[in-house]
């Protein structure tokens, strides 16, 4: 067989087994969805959002590419981010990393890989802020690991110089920003920071909250 048709047969399955738990469970799923939380993660197919979090369809928002990256120019995932804060009203956005992630070990090399080099280019630019710190770490997987991390704290940093994330913090205090690293060898999240609405920031990133509510449409 085929691989991909087992994929069919494992959605009649899975379709099947939510029915008998629920008759109407794809009823009521398909009114409207009301999730909690905004994930934003690595396209790596080793962290799936909804089974490493134990949650079920409509819990999730879910956002994936290439090493988590939160980039201000990307207007894929400012498209995602203001659908899920403006309209579905998420109460928590995450990002989350992982160890031994390929795009950033990818990043601390010198592979012409094409496009893939422009979009980790934020990753090298990571690496050069903190080189006296990586570089003291000699075991390169430690290294990747730590800057793992440190990518992950800078995209919910990111996140939070967004005028989207800013005017929602301001106009009704949501959402929390949390940070997060899954452990490929365990299974396991580690929660690294979280980023609360009234949490401090340079204030060259700070959005004139005024404009903001004269712009009904801001980006």
């Amino acid at each position: 067989m085929d691989t991909y048709k087992k994929l069919l047969l494992a959605n009649r399955a899975w379709t099947q087994e939510k029915l008998t738990l629920r008759p109407d469970f794809f009823e009521r799923l398909s009114r409207e969805q009301k999730p909690e939380f905004l994930w934003i993660g690595c396209s790596d197919s080793r962290v799936p959002a909804e089974e490493i979090t134990g949650t079920q369809p409509g819990e999730l928002f879910v956002h994936r590419n290439i090493a988590n990256l939160v980039v201000h120019t990307d207007f894929n995932l400012l498209s995602v981010l203001q659908y899920a804060v403006d309209h579905l009203k998420v109460k928590h956005i995450i990002v989350c990393g992982h160890y031994g992630c390929g795009g950033v070990k990818a990043a601390m090399g010198h592979q012409r890989l094409g496009l893939l080099n422009k979009w980790l280019r934020a990753i090298k630019d990571l690496y050069h802020l903190h080189r006296d710190e990586l570089e003291i770490q000699e075991d390169v997987s430690k290294r990747t690991n730590r800057l793992v991390e440190l990518n992950v704290i800078e995209q919910v940093h990111n996140l939070a110089k967004t005028s989207i994330v800013q005017y929602a913090w301001h106009t009704e205090h949501r959402p929390s920003l949390h940070g997060w690293v899954y452990g490929l060898d365990t299974g396991v999240l580690q929660d690294l920071l979280m980023v609360t609405p009234d949490a401090k920031m340079d204030d060259i990133y700070r959005f004139d909250m005024e404009e903001l509510k004269a712009d009904k449409h801001h980006p």
